[in-house]
């Protein structure tokens, strides 16, 4: 069955005006979020997710259990803002598909985050969709590195995803919600610096060939990604330097000029 919207016209254009391998516009804010040692809130199109990080911290009693004596345990969970996803139903903790991206991505922070320098501890990372329009789980991981990073826990290596899907052999990059119902997908994420895949997830199948063209595609993305994710994280911490050498009452003075 043919999809009723056009996903590329005969110019290579697709439904929102991207070419194939065009990614969408992102934004990353670093704003603090009430006592989370480390938060950022990023859009990536239209998909917008805000991801705290606390921790790490000794574990609540009733999880001792679960802690390592030799590293510290990842606590990952998800929550979809009912008035942004465009779903009737609303989820719960306990919905199947949250707790399904919930170990997702703690699966891939696992071998990424250095837990081994925490012993005994927890670190929690609470992620929450405000809105949604494809590439919700690249936009979780790729906002958890960034929470991770401003919490200053330590990281072998960035984390940077992006999905890709294939119209006919065309191969396509950063999908939306549509074209995710639409074409056969794949999650990437991938570790620049390395330049190790940390994530492959395929929900639907494709064919091997076209299977190597998204793949590839998406690690150079992963690249670009990484690029801008590095810039925001250098200005913020650019910002914070100047800050703590104006010291705290040019910072006060500042922000009485500024209001």
């Amino acid at each position: 069955m043919s999809s009723r919207v056009e996903l590329i016209n005969a110019g290579l254009l697709r439904s929102d005006g991207r070419r194939p391998y065009e990614l969408r516009t992102i934004s990353i804010n670093f704003g603090a979020q009430g006592t989370a040692d480390g938060s950022v809130t990023y859009s990536h199109g239209l998909t917008q997710v805000r991801v705290s990080v606390q921790g790490p911290h000794e574990a609540k009693p009733g999880t001792r259990r679960e802690t390592f004596h030799d590293r510290a345990t990842l606590n990952v969970e998800v929550q979809l803002a009912p008035f942004g996803v465009g779903e009737r139903r609303r989820r719960g903790r306990g919905d199947k598909r949250l707790l399904e991206l919930a170990a997702t991505i703690k699966s891939t922070f696992e071998p990424v985050v250095q837990t081994h320098l925490y012993p005994r501890s927890t670190i929690d990372i609470f992620i929450h969709v405000l809105q949604l329009d494809g590439g919700l789980l690249p936009a979780c991981i790729n906002a958890s590195t960034l929470a991770l990073a401003t919490a200053g826990i330590p990281l072998f290596d960035f984390v940077c995803a992006i999905s890709g899907g294939v119209h006919g052999t065309q191969p396509l990059l950063d999908l939306t919600t549509v074209e995710e119902n639409d074409v056969p997908s794949v999650v990437v994420g991938v570790m620049p610096r390395t330049g190790r895949a940390t994530l492959v997830q395929m929900e639907t199948r494709l064919h091997m060939d076209r299977f190597e063209d998204v793949f590839r595609v998406a690690c150079d993305a992963g690249k670009v990604l990484w690029s801008e994710m590095r810039d925001a994280l250098r200005e913020r911490t650019g910002d914070l330097v100047d800050k703590l050498e104006a010291g705290p009452g040019m910072v006060a003075v500042k922000e009485t000029e500024e209001t």
